[in-house]
């Protein structure tokens, strides 16, 4: 990647370091050399101490969120936009006349820095392309940089346990990139991707006017035919290498599906030459086909062949909390951990389980009171559209870590709205209580599906499941 020595020059503060966002930015800075400190809610509260410990290790230096860690107007401030100005860092920040800088804008600047930057956009599965892209890339010896917004299995070590950033020494900066804030905006991309748009953030007509100018900046776009919103967009981008399952008109297609409970196979096929390599994807989905092919189609566009891209795809390992098997009782109870937390993703991933036999209980922790008003309703058709009688959804209140959100309206609208279009749901208020009823309720056979994002502690309770489970039933068969 091109050196930005401006940036590893002055000493830097994270307002809330361990977020999933502000967590591999903070990793690519410090590997490039600067001196990075930071603050987390998070740390204060006692959550995750483990990511916090190791963050230490690494040499960064941490602070209660009390702004006792601004110490010096040479050091620039990254907080995001939601950030309160009643923040002590940021009051802090304010007295001592320090740079202010969004987590957007300090990722668009080390991404515009590189020569080949590559940026994955669209609603639903950003992180896992954006992984895809990094494996390939790491695969063939290009030795890019990657941010992602999820920890990247591939890349996870004994001094890397929370592998969300890829510090390397090419020229490729690979990046997810977010429509939710405009920030998208402020990326110019040697290539872009785009594999679906849906409601989500901010309205279609919103969306559609971000991404259009999205994929107009780049050199070439990666662009998913089967999904209309996107296919609609693509005679504004320069050069396009298009993919798709359905569209006879896919450059890079897929057929020979056979879906398998934690794998897939297929048959990728370059219409350009009619050529066909043999895909074999260590994670399930139709959706993670098309993640597959759109990190295909975007590594083509950036000279990869191909062949070479579906090989490196074959030893893919998958991210954390996407479809993630955290095991399986002796009594064939399957928990499983996933970051569902939109219409769209909480879909993917019901449509997955619900492709195999078996009843599932899907518990779902909002990711907080604003997206809840936002799209609650959407919510709720999935949840009653995709399971089937005897499945059950239980839901807790929205997760909230302070702050002035409007916590007027919660879970149990969207529970009665599940209830409405035919659906079986729950509402309990605290998540320990979910916790202790599907101990209570399940039986041999079930999955149980963990769902939500913005809490990495979802991740611990899935596990804390899976192990009272396993000792209070035993083998039930």
């Amino acid at each position: 990647m091109t050196d930005v020595p401006a940036l590893a020059s002055h000493p830097w503060f994270f307002c809330g370091i361990g977020g999933s966002g502000m967590l591999p930015l903070a990793l690519i800075l410090k590997g490039q050399g600067a001196t990075v400190a930071g603050s987390d809610r998070s740390r204060d509260q006692g959550r995750t101490p483990e990511k916090f410990i190791w963050l230490e290790s690494l040499g960064f230096d941490l602070f209660p969120q009390d702004g006792s860690g601004v110490v010096s107007a040479k050091q620039t401030l990254v907080a995001s936009a939601a950030v309160e100005d009643t923040v002590p860092e940021v009051v802090r920040a304010k007295e001592l006349g320090c740079e202010r800088i969004s987590r957007a804008q300090l990722l668009a600047t080390l991404f515009n820095a590189a020569s080949l930057g590559i940026a994955v956009g669209g609603t639903s599965g950003k992180s896992t392309v954006t992984g895809m892209i990094g494996w390939i890339m790491t695969a063939i010896g290009r030795d890019p940089t990657i941010m992602n917004g999820a920890v990247m299995k591939n890349f996870i070590g004994p001094d890397a346990p929370f592998a969300s950033a890829r510090v390397g020494h090419g020229d490729i900066f690979v990046s997810e990139v977010d429509e939710s804030d405009g920030s998208i905006a402020l990326y110019r991309p040697k290539v872009a991707v785009l594999g679906n748009i849906s409601l989500d953030h901010k309205s279609l007509e919103e969306l559609r006017a971000l991404f259009g100018d999205f994929l107009a900046r780049a050199d070439v776009a990666a662009i998913n035919l089967d999904d209309a919103e996107t296919a609609a967009l693509k005679k504004g981008a320069r050069s396009s290498v298009t993919f798709g399952i359905i569209s006879q008109d896919a450059r890079i297609s897929a057929g020979n599906i056979v879906e398998e409970a934690t794998a897939l196979t297929a048959t990728v096929r370059d219409r350009r030459d009619d050529s066909t390599y043999s895909l074999a994807l260590k994670v399930p989905g139709r959706h993670n086909l098309y993640n597959a092919l759109a990190a295909i189609a975007a590594t083509n566009a950036a000279g990869v062949p191909v062949g070479e891209a579906v090989a490196a795809l074959g030893s893919f390992a998958g991210l954390a909390r996407r479809f993630d098997v955290v095991g399986t009782t002796p009594a064939g109870i399957t928990v499983i951990d996933d970051f569902g937390h939109n219409p769209d993703k909480v879909s993917a991933t019901l449509a997955t389980v619900k492709a195999h036999p078996g009843r599932v209980i899907a518990f779902f922790q909002p990711h907080g009171y604003g997206p809840l008003r936002q799209m609650g309703a959407e919510l709720a058709q999935v949840f009653a559209e995709k399971l089937e009688p005897g499945d059950v959804t239980i839901l807790c209140d929205p997760v909230y870590f302070g702050g002035t959100a409007d916590r007027s309206e919660g879970s149990e609208r969207i529970v009665q709205l599940i209830r409405k279009a035919g659906g079986a749901a729950e509402y309990i208020s605290s998540r320990e209580d979910c916790g202790r009823r599907i101990v209570e309720i399940a039986e041999a056979g079930d999955r149980v599906v963990v769902m939500g994002a913005r809490d990495d502690t979802l991740s611990a309770f899935a596990r804390e499941l899976l192990s009272i489970m396993t000792t209070r039933y035993g083998d039930l068969t």
